[in-house]
């Protein structure tokens, strides 16, 4: 491919004149970055000093010594590693002069030499290597697993009516192909031209692959692209051959080993993903006829992954029941009406089974493909069958032909739906090991034997560099025994030093394969660089909660985490809840004790830790409520310190604390007494001092604790759970309360119900409502909203009013006890206190919003609420008039969320009205609305604060950590010997609590 180039080729350079001329209006108008790539470096570089002059030699004309030379700069790699470490200090590196200065600035066509080479460093180069603001930087955040999709183009520019030129003599030729190359080769996108323009050179982009409009391919054809020039004869021929492909290369020989992906958090950024779908997923359970259902779900997740911009391969089963369903029409119509009618006669279900497979293979292959292409068009996905069969993958033509396909399809934006051919295919060779082919007399190991779809989306993944492959089948994933025996434990992840601790049992009745094959098909593609997860593709939406790093299914990985899963977090704190209570009371208050003092005596590294944290939620921007929770000062360790003393003291009479004895007959009595819960879980956000509170309160209570705290109090978290984990080990328990790792979903917390006894979300309310809506198994404790209240009547008295109402909101107004909304009895409009509040409140920096009857008494006022059903949260509140008490407890009811609420008045009657009709969980008289805490109410701390209707409500202390069981003390007693005519009787006397 010729081209030559006018005076505009340069975004907009003239570049006449001499050589020297020319290389120096180049070089005044490229960045420093790329400047200081070609520009003489230091004496005391040898290898770079070798360099400029093979350059020089190179531009000169010296072609085959400069290519030699050239080529063994490039061979030096431990020279190239060293100048490619990613610091803000080196911008040059010898594989990036040889790219920039080159491929920019000097005849191309003479690269032919060591084209291979020049295509390595570029490769090589582009790992740690973008352009940014104009400027030729380092990816220094590049994640390793990125690096192969990274791809580079030629960005030039051309004028219209060059474009049209070059359009006009293709359509003459009538070549379909040419009109393909223009489109990929010159859609690009605005900013990547906007950026090399800025550059001011013909450069070298370096672009994400990502369909953003980024030229996929350059092809190399006979054509020729020109424009007329006679003063810069420059040439371009493609790098290597005559075409330089911007795709993910398919080679089908051995190469280098591709890091996989270590946890589920990163199967995010998976682009290029294959999809097999087992027969017993997508068959119905008759194995006649597919799951229309289930497809269709499937079908939607692949499409939308497509549609984001990833890279989707099919490998389908399902050929076989749809041929099958055809086919059972076919022998129904041919036989008598008596067999039809006959309920007895089997001959219909003997039909059936006498189908052929590879018949019906055949007559289902254009059915399904038809069902997949009509389901895939209603998302705008276009799909393309190519059917395999063994010997293809043999074959070393055939198989790069295959790759080679589906190499097109997938830069086309087409979807491959691969499946075997099994009208064709030879009988499974159950024996095969991997097959090996003999080139230029040495052996090589190829692939997996293709015994079944497993293997052979296995074997398609590790060719077409997927980067993950999802296996659907019709159980969960992979357990340590079969499923349907006792004791059977589903994997999580797997990883292969675990393949001889599990067994596997039948494969399904529709399938080919089996589990068996599913982990060595897995394992196989893993060893070669693809991740793999093996799930139910009967649950839904399988394929997005994957993509997004949800536990789901078994995910394979070559990495044992260090840390242990959550699973057997969650055991050792049964365990460990055990420990505590069979520990003294004495006990257990003096290891709360224990972490109270180190709260003191450790409070610098607290702070230090704490600071860390808010370093980086200003950076980030996080709100200035949410900082105000994130913060901790030697006033707020103060407290939690005071508040552990005050549970240490309350935990000798917590856990067997006996609440009833009966005395049901002589020699028989009952006793109701007081036990843990069991194991708690407690999500928290931005509040790192409630991780010691919840943690004194399990110790003191004796139950199992799980901690889950934002990531943004992830340095205090960790600092303060140390502490706690320093005080348990007094007491041999460390294993009683643990901090959950950040990398935990929390969907995949709420399903542990198993492990987890009941859950306390302390956090927003959009934290706690996804939670109470997730948990369908596990109790909920908590309350979404703080929406409180202060009403003041008729009869208050305003300077206690206006006392209660500067700290209801202004102590904290992030707190969830915090006054949202302030009733004002109608009287006190025109009597002065409704200005004088409004001007406190402004004083303190409160902004203030109108209820909509507010706003009708006045002409200039507040900006009207959004709604009266608010939790700010900040300084900021609504105020309403009403009419009298009774329509603020109607006000209360219908916008409040029965958290607290407040009555000032001086009328004791109208309190207690206030106090007996308003349904919440605290109400208050002539007090502030921030009483309502923990440890105010003197439990010493809160675990939460809750409004359900349960036996638990208001701040939540130890006792609502706690639950009951009845012991029962006999002599030889039967339930008949009291019955009618028995020979005793019940007494249910009621006897002293003797505690």
């Amino acid at each position: 491919m010729r081209v030559g180039y006018s005076s505009t080729s340069y975004y907009g350079l003239s570049v006449t004149g001499s050589h020297t001329e020319r290389v120096s209006v180049v070089r005044k108008n490229i960045s420093a970055a790329a400047a200081e790539a070609i520009t003489t470096t230091a004496a005391d570089d040898n290898d770079e000093d070798d360099f400029v002059l093979h350059v020089h030699n190179y531009r000169n004309g010296a072609f085959a010594q400069s290519s030699r030379a050239l080529c063994s700069v490039c061979d030096d790699e431990d020279a190239a590693q060293a100048r490619c470490a990613p610091t803000s200090a080196n911008y040059s590196t010898i594989y990036g002069k040889i790219v920039i200065y080159l491929l920019k600035y000097w005849r191309i066509a003479s690269l032919r030499a060591f084209g291979a080479k020049l295509h390595c460093c570029a490769r090589k180069l582009l790992k740690h290597m973008y352009i940014r603001k104009g400027r030729l930087a380092l990816r220094a955040r590049l994640r390793p697993h990125q690096h192969q999709h990274i791809r580079y183009v030629f960005a030039y520019r051309h004028t219209r009516e060059e474009r049209l030129k070059r359009e006009r003599e293709r359509n003459r030729s009538g070549a379909r192909t040419r009109q393909l190359e223009r489109k990929n080769f010159f859609f690009y996108s605005h900013r990547a031209y906007k950026a090399a323009a800025t550059m001011g050179y013909t450069g070298l982009l370096m672009l994400s692959s990502a369909k953003k409009g980024l030229a996929t391919a350059v092809r190399g054809s006979s054509a020729s692209y020109s424009t007329s020039s006679s003063k810069l004869p420059f040439t371009i021929n493609s790098l290597a051959g005559n075409r330089v492909d911007m795709r993910r290369e398919m080679v089908t020989g051995e190469r280098p080993r591709r890091a996989t992906f270590t946890e589920r958090s990163q199967l995010r950024y998976a682009r290029r993903l294959v999809v097999k779908l087992g027969s017993a997923v997508i068959t119905r359970e008759d194995g006649h006829g597919l799951a229309l259902g289930r497809l269709a779900s499937i079908v939607e997740q692949v499409a939308e992954c497509q549609l984001e911009g990833r890279e989707c391969i099919m490998v389908t089963s399902g050929a076989v029941a749809f041929g099958k369903q055809k086919l059972a029409q076919e022998l129904l119509m041919s036989m008598s009406m008596r067999e039809t009618l006959s309920p007895a006669d089997n001959t219909r279900e003997q039909a059936t089974t006498m189908l052929e497979p590879r018949a019906a293979a055949a007559v289902g292959q254009s059915g399904l493909m038809s069902l997949y292409d009509a389901m895939f068009a209603q998302y705008g996905v276009k799909l393309a069958q190519v059917l395999v069969t063994k010997p293809d993958f043999m074959n070393e033509e055939t198989r790069k032909n295959l790759f080679s396909t589906l190499s097109e399809l997938i830069s086309l934006n087409i979807v491959p739906i691969i499946n075997t051919n099994d009208a064709v295919s030879p009988p499974m060779q159950t024996s095969d090991d991997e097959y090996i082919s003999t080139t230029g007399g040495k052996n090589h190991r190829r692939g997996i034997p293709i015994k079944d779809n497993d293997s052979l989306a296995a074997m398609l993944s590790a060719e077409v560099q997927a980067d993950l492959l999802i296996l659907m089948s019709d159980v969960d994933g992979i357990y340590n025994t079969p499923p349907w025996e006792d004791g059977a434990k589903l994997l999580h992840t797997f990883s292969s030093d675990q393949r001889g601790s599990i067994t596997f049992g039948e494969k399904s009745k529709v399938g080919t394969g089996g589990m068996d094959s599913k982990v060595n098909a897995a394992l196989w593609a893993l060893d070669r660089g693809v991740s793999v997860v093996i799930c139910n593709g009967t649950q839904d939406k399988a394929i997005k909660s994957i993509m997004g790093g949800r536990k789901v299914g078994t995910f394979f990985t070559e990495t044992t985490s260090s840390s242990a899963p959550v699973e057997v977090v969650a055991e050792n704190a049964r365990v460990g809840s055990r420990v505590l209570q069979s520990l003294q009371p004495e006990e257990r208050a003096a290891c709360i004790n224990t972490l109270a003092d180190l709260l003191e005596s450790r409070q610098n590294d607290i702070l230090d830790a704490n600071n860390k944290d808010l370093e980086e939620a200003r950076k980030s921007g996080l709100a200035k409520p949410l900082l105000s929770r994130l913060s901790l000062t030697p006033q707020k360790l103060k407290s939690l310190r005071d508040g552990l003393k005050q549970i240490a003291e309350s935990s000798h009479t917590n856990v067997g604390k006996i609440l009833r004895r009966t005395k049901l007959a002589e020699g028989l009595e009952l006793r109701q007494v007081t036990v843990p819960i069991g194991v708690l879980l407690v999500i928290f956000e931005s509040r790192p001092d409630s991780l010691p509170q919840v943690a004194a309160l399990a110790m003191s209570s004796a139950n199992g604790l799980l901690l889950k705290g934002g990531k943004e109090a992830a340095h205090s978290n960790r600092c303060l759970m140390d502490l706690v984990k320093e005080a348990l080990a007094t007491v041999g328990a460390s294993n009683a309360i643990s901090l959950v790792s950040t990398r935990e979903e929390i969907g995949d917390l709420l399903s542990m119900e198993e492990h987890i006894d009941l859950i306390i979300p302390r956090g927003s309310s959009d934290l706690v409502r996804t939670i109470q809506s997730q948990s369908k198994h596990i109790p909920v404790l908590g309350h979404a909203e703080g929406i409180c209240h202060v009403y003041v009547d008729a009869e208050a008295d305003l300077a206690k009013a206006t006392k209660i109402i500067r700290d209801s909101k202004c102590d904290y107004p992030a707190a969830c006890n915090a006054m949202e909304t302030l009733l004002i009895h109608e009287r006190h409009m025109s009597n002065g206190f409704f200005q004088e509040v409004c001007a406190m409140l402004q004083k303190e920096g409160v902004k203030i919003h109108a209820g909509p009857k507010l706003r009708k008494h006045l002409t200039f006022g507040p900006p009207l609420a959004k709604g009266l059903k608010v939790e700010y949260g900040a300084l900021e509140c609504a105020i309403e008039v009403v009419s009298g008490l009774d329509e603020a407890v109607e006000h209360v009811h219908r916008y409040g969320s029965g958290h607290t609420d407040v009555i000032v008045t001086e009328d004791k009657e109208a309190a207690h009205r206030f106090q007996k009709q308003v349904d919440s969980a605290c109400v208050f008289h002539n007090a502030s609305s921030r009483f309502s805490d923990g440890y105010r109410f003197g439990l010493g701390a809160e675990v939460g604060i809750s409004t359900a209707r349960i036996h638990a409500r208001g701040p939540v202390g130890v006792d609502g950590l706690l639950t009951t069981k009845w012991i029962l003390d006999g002599d030889g007693h039967t339930a008949s010997e009291f019955a009618e005519g028995g020979s005793r009787t019940f007494v249910h006397q009621q006897l002293p609590l003797d505690n």
